[in-house]
């Protein structure tokens, strides 16, 4: 810094410090650069718009832990649940974009501009990175609800209009479209019961609080195998084999049902070019290795990395998809 008096020294002093001045400013205007070469240069964090256990935290917390191995620097999961996902959202969309805040985007993220008018622009706020994942919805039971196939819960919501309840991560989800298209494709009518997240909504329907939920398989999963929820259906078209025995929900009675479910990460938009695709590259590698396709299975989910290009398209075409679907099915916030 120049300080008062060196502006009364004589000119050559002045001479020098002005080339100083100037090397500085030079060295400053490349800092960007370097930065952008030697990405990260601090820690990662993920924001996870939902509770700690849910599908998305378990995944954040596996591609965390060995993007940390990766990239030399540690890698932070942050929870912060609430509206499903939009209050995380919103805090990673007014990050700096720098990379060094990424958003775990799933389908729900997709789906939320259909019912929801959101603080930020869903596909301008944000720079997608690559998917993560992708699998089939379970719909569960408690244990002690009457109904144990899909046939039966179908006959039961029939004979007891809007008594049957099911639980969601929020309004606007995955669970929540889920269900409402299972609903319409059966022909009943459900009661929705939102939470904050997957898991304390998954607990209440092991509690007996609420009948039945679409969950995630890496949700689900442990807790079907537990007994602590039977399986009654899987969202995919064809038997998973995590769970062979279990009917798809469109074989068990409702004919033509399908739905699935993806995760993925993205930074807050303007992030370096460069930065995003060091982390597509480490992360389509890490989900090469036998142990994340084995990881994923074991929770219900198959590897699906893509190029930062195709998941943006992806995305976009996503939002217009669900956007679509909310009106045909008249999908609205409660």
């Amino acid at each position: 810094m120049i300080e008062r008096e060196d502006i009364l020294m004589p000119t050559r002093k002045w001479h020098c410090t002005g080339i100083a001045t100037l090397a500085a400013l030079t060295t400053l205007s490349a800092l960007p650069a370097q930065a952008q070469t030697h990405y990260p240069a601090r820690a990662i964090r993920i924001i996870v718009g939902f509770a700690p256990a849910s599908s998305n935290d378990i995944l954040s917390r596996f591609v965390g832990l060995r993007l940390s191995e990766r990239l030399g620097q540690q890698v932070v999961v942050d929870n912060r649940p609430g509206a499903n996902g939009i209050i995380g959202a919103q805090l990673a969309a007014n990050a700096n974009p720098d990379a060094h805040t990424l958003l775990l985007v799933t389908t729900s993220y997709t789906m939320n501009p259909a019912v929801h008018k959101l603080p930020f622009d869903p596909v301008k706020a944000f720079a997608p990175v690559t998917p993560l994942g992708s699998g089939p919805l379970a719909l569960v039971a408690s244990p002690s609800f009457a109904p144990n196939n899909v046939k039966d819960l179908i006959a039961f919501a029939k004979a007891k209009p809007g008594t049957v309840t099911y639980a969601t991560a929020g309004v606007g989800g995955v669970n929540h479209f889920g269900s409402e298209l299972f609903a319409r494709v059966a022909g009943i009518r459900l009661l929705h019961v939102p939470y904050k997240g997957g898991a304390p909504g998954l607990t209440d329907v092991m509690g007996g609080q609420v009948n039945i939920m679409f969950g995630s398989l890496p949700l689900t999963l442990p807790h079907i195998r537990s007994g602590k929820v039977k399986a009654l259906g899987v969202s995919s078209s064809k038997r998973i084999a995590q769970l062979p025995n279990v009917p798809t929900v469109a074989e068990a009675g409702a004919s033509g049902y399908e739905i699935s479910i993806w995760w993925g990460l993205s930074a807050t938009a303007g992030s370096p070019e460069s930065a995003l695709n060091r982390l597509n590259k480490e992360i389509a590698s890490i989900l090469a290795e036998p142990e994340a396709g084995k990881r994923l299975s074991d929770i219900g989910a198959e590897p699906s990395p893509m190029p930062v290009a195709e998941f943006s398209k992806f995305v976009s075409a996503e939002i217009g998809k669900w956007m679509r679907v909310a009106r045909e099915a008249n999908i609205k916030a409660d």
